[in-house]
């Protein structure tokens, strides 16, 4: 561990981290795997894609954690008329009062932000879709020849309607891959649906408060990369990825299931994502229970899957669900 990072500078992170999810909880009632893996993409400086029907909080969600962090939030609401200017920008022409002289000045976009809210992101046509590619990798935007910087942190949590509803384009592999969760939003248990229906049916609702700003996060980001991930967990989530290849797996249901397997980035979103799960528990060590808890977010966006499973109806849950079954864990 660095030696700028104390014992008690750690406690007061994690404490941070505490309570921001407090302030989450003040808007959003239960969702609370939804709501750690939102926080852990967060800190391990990632994307996060959330999918889920209408009505079941995403947005509320994201646009809660840009109220609890201080940081520049702005939305966009993708529309199958949206196109590519409308959120990177455009030139537009203006004029010297003094000289009276004609420019070009670029007019940035709703991405130039901290906080990027896409949503609905599967309602634009590919093509809008792949204007945040650059974004999302680089943290860059090149437009007529000059590249711009986005400031930092940089993040966009995205929301999906499942592919099989009217009016939705599936992601482009390239685009889904930036993604570092995908995170599923599932209809809520009847104790909490009914506490949904009292606040927000009521006179009063719910304040986020805020709780951190952005130079507190990269702190965080930075103390992430601290937490130590032992070789034997490193050896066994490389295993796991290589054998969601068919041509690299010796797993039938690998072979039969799954046309093309995960790439070497989603071992690293599985090695960041379990050091950041790890310190919101308050462990600065990443255990096998933190792989097991994530490998589907990660892994699950990553894998292509074949007819026959898609005949079997198999989702790629099922897949990730065999590789932590038959992927030994090294001794």
């Amino acid at each position: 561990m660095s030696e700028a990072i104390t014992e008690e500078s750690v406690k007061h992170q994690i404490d941070k981290l505490a309570e921001l999810r407090s302030s989450i909880a003040q808007a959003i009632v239960g969702q609370d795997e939804v709501v750690e893996q939102l926080l852990i993409g967060l800190l391990a400086g990632g994307h996060c894609l959330l999918e889920g029907v209408p009505g079941l909080g995403k947005t509320l969600l994201v646009r809660s954690l840009g109220m609890a962090l201080n940081l520049e939030f702005r939305r966009i609401q993708f529309t199958p008329d949206l196109m590519p200017s409308d959120i990177l920008g455009t030139e537009i022409l203006e004029e010297d009062h003094g000289t009276g002289k004609r420019y070009f000045k670029f007019q940035k976009g709703p991405v130039f932000t901290s906080l990027l809210l896409a949503d609905e992101l599967n309602r634009t046509p590919p093509k809008t879709q792949a204007a945040l590619l650059e974004a999302m990798q680089e943290h860059t935007i090149s437009y007529a020849g000059t590249t711009y910087t986005l400031p930092e942190p940089f993040f966009v949590l995205a929301t999906q309607n499942p592919l099989e509803q009217a009016g939705t384009y599936p992601l482009p592999e390239a685009q889904l891959d930036r993604f570092l969760l995908h995170i599923r939003v599932e209809y809520p248990g009847e104790d909490e649906e009914r506490a949904i229906l009292a606040r927000t049916t009521g006179s009063g609702s719910g304040t986020v408060t805020e709780v951190m700003d952005g130079t507190e996060v990269i702190a965080l980001q930075k103390l992430v990369r601290e937490v130590h991930v032992g070789e034997d967990l490193l050896t066994w989530i490389t295993r796991l990825v290589r054998a969601s290849r068919p041509q690299d797996s010796s797993i039938s249901e690998v072979r039969e299931w799954v046309r093309w397997g995960a790439g070497p980035r989603a071992g690293q979103s599985l090695v960041l994502a379990s050091k950041a799960r790890a310190l919101i528990h308050g462990r600065l060590a990443a255990t096998r229970e933190d792989v097991q808890a994530l490998a589907s977010p990660v892994l699950r966006h990553r894998l292509l899957l074949s007819f026959a499973a898609e005949a079997d109806r198999r989702s790629t849950d099922d897949v990730i669900d065999v590789l932590l079954r038959d992927v030994p864990f090294p001794t």
